[in-house]
């Protein structure tokens, strides 16, 4: 699992060291504040290793040649930059962006099979760096020892279920200005159903998405996804937007995409859905949590976050590894707070506005 990021001149961030929860992760802050900005660094290292382990002439370890220019085109691709040294904070001279990320075990055991597990996991630490002129590649100063074995999936705050037919086809075949989060999640939308010993638990997690949806997802022979219900199949433009992304989660779940030990990146989960579906969507993201998946989700919704603390402080539920982090602007940058409650990550603007109209509306009555 990732245990740490450190950053330095990227993009909002003169400098910041984030330290991650095993389990769940809830960035904060108001528009602007590099929210998103953390989501696509850290998934961008992370499928870039994914990805380039996969290919069929891949080495059995990465090499520096390859991962350089590889990690640079991710970054590209997912920003989408006129150039890479665009992600690095702007200032008077040439400024170099440096970025760390550390991995540690996540199992339990004995504790030689914890140190066994931190020590495959620390393989994957990387430590790299690029120039404000910097083009195509970037400079590795600590390689990892060996490629990501599990996949990151990124859920961008529009769905994807209604633009799948032929777009992975298309954007392979020509220049789109899309980032490539949309391609990667477009793949791993069209991934086989498994059978097996995993079905149980995708069932298990699938219930309750599909009875807020009344209905399954279903990919047609001919590339189209389809709502399921008691009263027929509906084509998915026709399918209420807040539905369609719950429906994107659920055939993630269902194709395995969200089983293990992987990584979820949300960006703006309450996006376009109503209180009801918010509610679900927060029981979704910590049972995926406590199934194994590490999930680092981006808000400002007061609402998530409140049914998130409540589902985190329910009698008899399995205690959650979860940390908070808070972004806070400043004349000189965003700065970052963090901690295991929202009390740590002090004010944020988003927040307090939703408290003060609450305060507002309740003073009507009186």
């Amino acid at each position: 699992m990732i245990d740490q990021l450190k950053i330095q001149n990227f993009t909002v961030f003169p400098h910041a060291d984030l330290r991650f929860g095993k389990q769940l992760n809830v960035i904060v802050g108001e528009n602007g504040a590099g929210k998103t900005h953390l989501l696509k660094l850290v998934y961008s290292v992370l499928a870039a290793s994914w990805q380039e382990g996969r290919m069929p002439n891949a080495s059995a370890s990465p090499t520096k040649i390859v991962l350089q220019s590889r990690l640079a085109d991710k970054l590209v691709g997912v920003f989408r930059p006129e150039s890479l040294g665009r992600l690095a904070r702007r200032k008077q001279g040439r400024e170099r962006c440096d970025v760390q990320l550390f991995f540690s075990g996540s199992g339990s055991g004995t504790q030689s099979r914890r140190q066994r597990l931190d020590s495959d996991a620390q393989n994957l630490n990387i430590d790299f760096s690029f120039a404000t002129n910097s083009k195509s590649e970037v400079s590795i100063k600590r390689l990892p020892s060996q490629w990501l074995g599990a996949a990151p999936t990124y859920l961008p705050t529009r769905e994807l279920l209604t633009i799948y037919p032929n777009f992975v086809s298309v954007y392979q075949g020509h220049y789109l200005e899309f980032e490539e989060t949309w391609f990667d999640t477009c793949v791993l939308l069209g991934g086989l159903l498994p059978r097996g010993p995993k079905e149980k638990s995708i069932q298990n997690l699938l219930a309750p998405l599909e009875d807020a949806m009344k209905g399954n997802i279903e990919l047609d022979k001919n590339g189209r996804f389809y709502l399921n219900t008691a009263s027929g199949r509906m084509e998915m433009p026709l399918v209420a937007e807040g539905l369609r992304k719950l429906g994107m989660l659920a055939r993630l779940i269902a194709t395995g995409a969200l089983l293990d030990q992987g990584y979820l990146f949300w960006d703006e989960p309450e996006a376009n859905l109503n209180p009801r579906l918010i509610k679900q969507i927060a029981h979704t993201i910590v049972d995926l949590s406590a199934g194994g998946i590490q999930i680092f989700i981006a808000t400002h919704s007061l609402f998530l976050l409140r049914e998130l603390e409540i589902l985190l402080a329910a009698p008899g539920r399995c205690e959650l590894d979860a940390r908070y982090v808070g972004l806070q602007p400043t004349p000189d940058g965003v700065s970052v707070l963090q901690g295991s409650s929202l009390d740590d990550i002090g004010d944020i603007a988003a927040l307090e506005e939703s408290l003060q109209q609450s305060d507002r509306y309740l003073a009507l009555g009186n």
